[in-house]
């Protein structure tokens, strides 16, 4: 779990919630991990004594500085009569994180406090192969290999240094040599290396001594030593003014007008804006969340862009005014999309092709399978539209409109299963299994609805002919294959266990909202109604800490059996986007409200949601932050504030 992560959009660091550097990720967010997830390690020694902040004798308030994405931590340790107020920031417009650390002396006589800062590089997520060397040009420690810099270096100059090897035979690294309050190691090691400094501050009974520490990243030498000079040219301390007032611009560039809304909505609202921002790449891609703990179960990470995911993150920033910033992710799908007019399962930022489980043969019918969860290619379309509507950048989609739209359009007419009048079969938006599932015709519809109108827009009326025909077909096919009767709602898919050999999956899924958030049916059909209630009645959870489950019965990550599943951020907050779009007078709002509430409320102290919530203690469960937890806060609140307008007028 990652408690502040700070970040430009090309260099993000996180922290963990014992204040511990966990990811360190250059050039591009979510890409590489520097770290592999291993802490960058702060200690304290004072009168003999010597202590890591991470252990349990530190009390830690970890939070960030109003509007910014500048941290604000507290870290008290009252055994050794030390407190520490720290803040963290990535510099807006350069690659260095810098550290501005105050340290108190609560005792009542003068004290030399030193401060030691360890760095556990594992440059381009390898330990093998890695130098770290004390540079008397730039006066600095620098860690590299190959064409990745990281140069570190303090105000006033650190006092001491040690370079040595790590996670090798029976050394364990600098860190360890600084527990005596000394170091001793070399000017240069090279293969599997640490590095640690220490800055000594005498102050007196009662007083604070500061410092300034930063890492510099680059991809040479003499692109980190410049960011270094400049650094001490004009001073950390104007970089940290200059940061913290861009972030305060930048997150109220469009002086909502929030109304009536609770002020720790409106914070939350504020925090997610700039969580969201250092998710996203500055070359467009959209990350799920940058948390390396989730290698340790899943062997696999999170850093990856699902087009899903960016499509839904997308259009909630373009609903609270960001339209620059997905303008690049829809340039970076424009980039990465198949020939044959669709997406596969997720994306490294670079635009690569990441890893999935999505397979191309099936081994038991001997026949080629098209590897992909539709909704991710539907739901790019329907964001893009959202998007122009509310811009209107012709010129831009002019640009990727026949390589993008009319592609990815023509694919979605022709994807249909031969006798259903549906999609044909592909995996979930939860990528749990394969079948024709109401969310994803839900999202076809829609995605073949903005086709259609961005087919109008220029005159090619054949194309929004053939597409508008087929998005009817498939919504009569959803009506009449996809709704029980019986049951009074929607079912969550025809589950297939070969193209031609299908049963009815009834479990009720929070994913169900789609038939009206994408408009396919009226928020107000009966058939929208029965759905929602049944989401309402059978996955809201049912323990003190409430929130929706993703379906019934959900196994993933499942803390108690007493419960369906855990609580989802997004789940929850899909309950509320019904409410809104159903109320009819101001008063009807009430229920959503409560939810934004109990959204704030399950927040972490410094605002960071994760995917997840335990259903027994309100802890986060599961990676955070997860972008798409956050954005769907940021669509939920001007949802809200839309509605309210509308009742109003």
């Amino acid at each position: 779990m990652r408690d502040i992560p700070v970040g430009n959009g090309s260099f993000l660091v996180t922290f963990d919630d014992k204040y511990q550097i966990r990811d360190v990720y250059f050039p591009h967010v979510g890409q590489e991990n520097h770290s592999e997830g291993f802490p960058f390690r702060f200690g304290v020694w004072v009168d003999g004594k010597f202590s890591w902040i991470y252990k349990d004798e530190w009390k830690r308030e970890l939070k960030y500085a109003s509007e910014t994405l500048v941290t604000d931590v507290k870290l008290t340790n009252e055994t050794l009569g030390i407190e520490i107020t720290s803040s963290d920031t990535v510099a807006s417009r350069e690659n260095v994180f810098l550290r501005h650390v105050h340290v108190k002396n609560l005792s009542e006589k003068p004290r030399e406090i030193r401060l030691f800062l360890h760095q556990d590089f594992r440059i381009s997520e390898q330990k093998v192969g890695d130098t770290a060397i004390y540079d008397p040009e730039s006066v600095s420690l620098i860690h590299y290999k190959k064409n990745r810099y990281f140069l570190i270096n303090t105000e006033p100059h650190f006092d001491s240094f040690s370079t040595g090897r790590k996670a090798f035979r029976d050394q364990e690294g600098t860190w360890r040599d600084a527990e005596d309050g000394e170091l001793n190691g070399g000017a240069i090691t090279e293969g599997s290396v640490d590095s640690t400094i220490c800055v000594k501050l005498h102050i007196e009974p009662q007083e604070t001594g500061e410092f300034y520490y930063w890492i510099c990243a680059g991809t040479s030498y003499d692109e980190v030593t410049k960011i270094n000079q400049k650094i001490v040219d004009r001073t950390p301390e104007r970089h940290f003014k200059y940061t913290s007032h861009y972030w305060r611009a930048w997150v109220n560039k469009n002086e909502i007008d929030f109304g009536d809304l609770m002020p720790e909505i409106v914070d939350l609202f504020k925090r997610s804006l700039l969580i969201v921002r250092t998710q996203i790449d500055n070359d467009g891609a959209i990350l799920a969340a940058n948390d390396s703990d989730v290698t340790e179960r899943a062997t696999d990470h999170y850093s990856y862009l699902w087009t899903r995911d960016g499509a839904f993150i997308a259009n909630a920033l373009d609903l609270a005014g960001y339209p620059f910033l997905t303008r690049k992710f829809f340039d970076f799908c424009n980039r990465i999309v198949h020939k044959n007019g669709y997406f596969l399962q997720k994306y490294n930022a670079d635009g690569t092709v990441a890893s999935g489980w999505h397979a191309m043969w099936d081994i038991w019918e001997k026949k080629k399978l098209t590897p992909i969860q539709e909704d991710e290619t539907a739901l790019v379309l329907w964001a893009l539209w959202e998007h122009y509507h509310k811009e209107r950048d012709i010129e831009f989609i002019r640009r990727i409109y026949r390589n993008l739209i009319v592609r990815c359009a023509d694919f979605m007419n022709d994807f249909r299963h031969e006798h259903l009048n549906l999609p044909k079969p592909s995996w979930n938006l939860w990528e749990d299994r394969r079948g024709i599932h109401t969310f994803t015709v839900a999202s076809v519809i829609a995605g073949l609805r903005a086709a259609v109108k961005f087919a109008r827009l220029f005159g090619e009326d054949e194309n929004a002919d053939r597409w508008e025909k087929t998005a009817d077909e498939f919504t009569d096919g959803m009506r009449k294959h996809l709704y029980s009767k019986e049951l009074g709602r929607f079912l969550r898919s025809l589950q297939f266990n070969g193209d031609e050999h299908f049963e009815h999956d009834a479990n009720i899924d929070a994913s169900m909202f789609a038939v009206f958030y994408f408009d396919v049916l009226p928020t107000g059909d009966e058939m929208v109604v029965g759905t929602m209630k049944a989401i309402e009645e059978n996955l809201w959870v049912k323990t003190k800490i409430g929130g929706v489950a993703r379906f019934q019965d959900d196994g993933y990550m499942r803390i108690s059996q007493e419960t369906t599943g855990n609580p989802w951020f997004i789940c929850t907050l899909w309950l509320a986007d019904y409410y809104i779009a159903a109320a009819k007078t101001k008063e009807d709002l009430g229920k959503a409200l409560c939810i934004l509430e109990w959204t704030t409320m399950r927040a972490l102290p410094s605002g960071v949601l994760a995917e997840q919530v335990n259903p027994l203690n309100g802890e986060h469960a599961s990676v955070s932050p997860l972008t798409w937890s956050h954005s769907t806060f940021i669509a939920t609140v001007m949802n809200y504030l839309k509605k309210v307008k509308e009742l109003e007028n």
